[in-house]
């Protein structure tokens, strides 16, 4: 088994804290994304979407895209539980994990493709007004997640689940797209800060 690594980059950093979390290690092939190394015939043979992470099993199977490989390993590894328990507990993960997925880490995700001076060979074609569009999008989704927090200490309950993971990700990936978590969301600095502090945090 091994799994390649795309570094800083969102969607491998969410796979790397969630096996962090579990405490599994898994072997890592280090991709160089900034070389353009998930563009290269050893990534594309085996993801051709060209996408990182991507998770080779003993027997070839491949599995991509970050939250089925977390899925993997959670049938694997089931504790500690980072998908929920019972049935409406995850579901709720489940919900809380898409909305930050859609509302949040994708609005700034697009702001950073669209607009950064490095992103102009990966994002074809780059518009810089779309970028500027997410922005407002993503500081909209802070302040609703904010309300959310004053009732809870984590994103989906009360404990720690991989909304949390993908949460902490998007906003972390905030400063990289020169957008900053408005001073007002107190309960979404305190989360922020608590989540940071957890050692898979600086995996």
């Amino acid at each position: 088994m091994r799994l390649f690594d795309g570094g800083r980059a969102p969607n491998p950093r969410r796979v790397r804290i969630f096996l962090a979390e579990k405490g599994v290690e898994v072997p890592l092939e280090t991709v160089d994304m900034n070389a353009l190394g998930h563009k290269s015939p050893e990534v594309t043979a085996r993801n051709p979407l060209q996408r990182l992470p991507v998770l080779e099993l003993d027997d070839g199977t491949i599995i991509t895209e970050s939250v089925a490989i977390c899925r993997y390993f959670e049938e694997l590894y089931p504790e500690p539980d980072l998908f929920g328990t019972g049935a409406v507990g995850r579901a709720q993960v489940e919900m809380w994990q898409r909305r930050i997925e859609l509302n949040l880490l994708n609005a700034v995700a697009s702001a950073f493709r669209h607009i950064h001076p490095a992103m102009k060979e990966w994002e074809v074609p780059q518009l810089p007004e779309w970028g500027e569009i997410n922005k407002p999008k993503a500081l909209d989704f802070c302040r609703f997640l904010d309300g959310e927090l004053a009732q809870r200490d984590f994103v989906a309950g009360d404990a720690y689940s991989i909304a949390d993971i993908t949460a902490l990700v998007a906003v972390d990936f905030m400063k990289p797209a020169r957008i900053a978590v408005p001073a007002e969301c107190s309960n979404l600095l305190r989360w922020h800060e608590a989540v940071s502090a957890r050692p898979s945090a600086q995996a």
